[in-house]
């Protein structure tokens, strides 16, 4: 008997250990709703924001989970992507699809302002997180915000009148046109410029509104040099960009007047060609040659993308999906709420940003840079465009929190 009892004891005593092991190992291993981490890139494939995003942006994705390992919690991260079209009912559409059909856990990029609005007011119906890198309007984290599930990321309209349009002002443009994009994200990039230049002592004297993807600018060109501003503001983006540059360069408009490239990344400077687009001042988040560190993640993206740089959007693709796999292996979940939680929480020190910080209204604060576009003369190579000119910390560059019309947070 005595035999029996001792037996059983330490059988009790194994299982319980066991047990207790078994909870370690679950606790470890973390819990999915499915049976894999699913992210969705939802961009322009083949439009007038192809380069901006496009194929670059899902590899920039695809490095970020290569990067952390491939799997999470003993299970596979996959990455899915679609083509929206510019098109905010087919992104919808798409989204929709990903989040009740296909198992997606997260929809990235977002690219257009439109397109960004109708996936973060689904996401939030959904209770989906959705981050966004390539669309640009201060909605997003405004009256249009999803503080539960939405993240805008890269830059905003504010963000990007208050670094160029302050300092164009203070060098003597204090006269501005607008050629803008008769979208979401045009309107919105119009109206912060206009009250950053009328803040800081300058005046518009009007705007001309284009189509998305137009095809000839010269009716809008000819309106803004009638106007006699000193400054015509482009407030558009991706290939309208491009378009709008060189045809301001072959009517001679810029010989009278000054352009400034409200939204301009790298990819579009580059196929602009340096010789059109020396002097512009822009702004941007991030840029490939700002430091070793900067330097040595555009050199694996170019191995992937065959020679081609990274801009400052690819680069915050692969910096928000690292963010949000990072977040479910603190949360050791993959629930919205627990996982909103870790992005706010935790801090984004990497090669995109320093210190950067996701807020209650879903807007993350990072540093933002003035750059001018060198002259041919003054370029080593290929891909080596920009002269940095400033710096300015997120809290100036960014609306505060206590300016946030983003109903329901804590400011």
């Amino acid at each position: 008997m005595k035999r029996s009892l001792i037996s059983t004891a330490v059988t009790a005593a194994i299982a319980t250990v066991l047990a207790g092991g078994a909870s370690f190992a679950v606790a470890q291993q973390g819990k999915l709703t499915g049976d894999a981490v699913k992210i969705g890139v939802l961009t322009d494939m083949s439009g007038v924001y192809a380069d901006y995003g496009g194929p670059g942006a899902v590899a920039a994705a695809k490095m970020a989970v290569a990067d952390f390992g491939g799997t999470m919690f003993g299970r596979p991260i996959e990455v899915v992507s679609a083509d929206h079209q510019n098109k905010p009912d087919i992104a919808k559409n798409v989204a929709q699809g990903w989040f009740d059909r296909d198992g997606v856990d997260i929809s990235v990029e977002n690219l257009n302002s439109a397109v960004a609005l109708a996936v973060q007011a689904l996401g939030k119906e959904k209770n989906k997180i959705t981050i966004t890198t390539g669309a640009a309007s201060a909605r997003l984290t405004n009256a249009d915000c999803a503080p539960t599930t939405g993240i805008h990321y890269l830059m905003d309209t504010i963000a990007l009148s208050n670094v160029v349009g302050k300092a164009i002002v203070k060098d003597g443009g204090d006269s501005w046109y607008f050629l803008t994009a008769d979208y979401a994200f045009g309107h919105s990039l119009e109206k912060d410029t206009g009250d950053v230049v009328k803040a800081a002592g300058g005046k518009v004297l009007g705007a001309v509104r284009h189509p998305l993807s137009t095809g000839d600018f010269s009716s809008f060109l000819l309106q803004a040099q009638s106007s006699g501003a000193k400054v015509v503001g482009l407030a558009n983006a991706g290939g309208d960009t491009v378009s709008s540059v060189k045809a301001a360069a072959e009517f001679g408009l810029t010989k009278k007047q000054n352009l400034a490239a409200l939204l301009m990344l790298l990819t579009d400077v580059h196929a602009i060609g340096l010789p059109t687009a020396q002097g512009l001042y822009l702004t941007e988040a991030w840029y490939w040659d700002l430091n070793p560190e900067t330097r040595a993640w555009a050199d694996k993206y170019s191995k992937v993308m065959n020679g081609r740089k990274p801009n400052s959007n690819h680069a915050s693709v692969y910096s928000s999906t690292m963010h949000y796999l990072n977040a479910i292996k603190a949360a050791g979940t993959d629930d919205t709420t627990a996982v909103m939680a870790k992005m706010k929480e935790m801090p984004i020190n990497d090669m995109f940003a320093k210190g950067g910080k996701i807020r209650e209204d879903g807007r993350m604060v990072h540093d933002m840079y003035l750059f001018q576009v060198k002259k041919p003369s003054e370029s080593k190579g290929a891909w080596d465009y920009y002269n940095l000119k400033g710096t300015i910390k997120g809290d100036e560059a960014f609306q505060s929190l206590a300016l946030s019309q983003c109903p329901g947070i804590k400011k």
